[in-house]
């Protein structure tokens, strides 16, 4: 009964996906569906909005009200869609790439602004979709078919960042750590100002294979080996966190956000 009910939030129309077999995006669509399905929330009142990427072909899939839309630009059409409709819960959709690079700039200033936006970053460290070149979040030393003798650009850290830019909910989990996949990303459309959910994805095809994890099983399972929780990494020497992947819950707090003080100076405008 449940895969049933959960399906009844796709296009099955539209599937099979584009997506390579065993791709991350899919195990991110699934936990982003569950988690609308715990919130009880209407097909109808959810808004999904993405650009351009493998990842951001989610919105094909996804029997919302969604907008495929420009490079780079998914948080910046998502500010208009909250404008227009403050009763939708709007979730922005995106790579790495999309998000972290052209888009880096709308990015930074969605959290600088605490829009009431919730951003989940499939987050697989390359450019999947154009041949596997590096990404801004490529971990330095590792291969893509732009760097076959390694990546030498220090990376973003998508959680560094949006806290750094002020961002009022900032997560980060795996696609092996499914469950707190969806309770992030549950948590996320809950908060009232920006979130961040970065979800670290497998792009086995082109990361995995450059880098000596050419399976989504191989993947998944150094997702596994490589992960330490948040409350432990706290107690733990530099060091030894040296390519570790820290999960958990990074910041929760209420903050005013953008859309709320907006209608207020229009409200007080309007009654001078």
């Amino acid at each position: 009964m449940k895969k049933e009910k959960l399906l009844g939030y796709l296009r099955i129309d539209r599937v099979p996906t584009v997506w390579c077999p065993g791709c991350g995006n899919g195990i991110i669509m699934k936990a982003f569906v569950e988690a609308v399905d715990r919130l009880g929330l209407e097909k109808s009142h959810v808004a999904v909005v993405s650009g351009i990427g493998c990842s951001s072909r989610v919105t094909g899939y996804l029997d919302f009200n969604t907008l495929h839309t420009l490079h780079g630009r998914a948080l910046a059409f998502a500010t208009g869609v909250k404008l227009a409709r403050p009763d939708l819960n709007v979730v922005v959709m995106g790579g790495d790439g999309d998000m972290l690079a052209i888009g880096g700039n709308h990015f930074i200033h969605a959290c600088r602004r605490n829009l009431d936006l919730t951003v989940i970053v499939f987050n697989n460290a390359i450019y999947g979709m154009t041949g596997g070149q590096v990404a801004p979040t490529t971990p330095m030393g590792y291969r893509a078919s732009s760097a076959p003798y390694g990546n030498l650009e220090k990376p973003f850290d998508v959680v560094d960042l949006a806290l750094s830019s002020g961002a009022t909910y900032v997560a980060r989990s795996t696609v092996f750590h499914y469950e707190m996949t969806v309770e992030y990303v549950k948590s996320a459309i809950e908060h009232k100002g920006l979130s961040v959910v970065d979800v670290i994805s497998n792009c086995h095809t082109y990361f995995g294979r450059y880098n000596g994890m050419p399976n989504a099983p191989q993947m998944l399972e150094y997702f596994k080996k490589n992960s330490v929780l948040l409350k432990k990494a706290q107690t733990m020497p530099q060091e030894e966190l040296e390519g570790k992947i820290i999960i958990g819950e990074f910041r929760k707090e209420e903050k005013p956000e953008y859309f709320e003080t907006y209608r207020k100076l229009q409200k007080s405008l309007r009654a001078e």
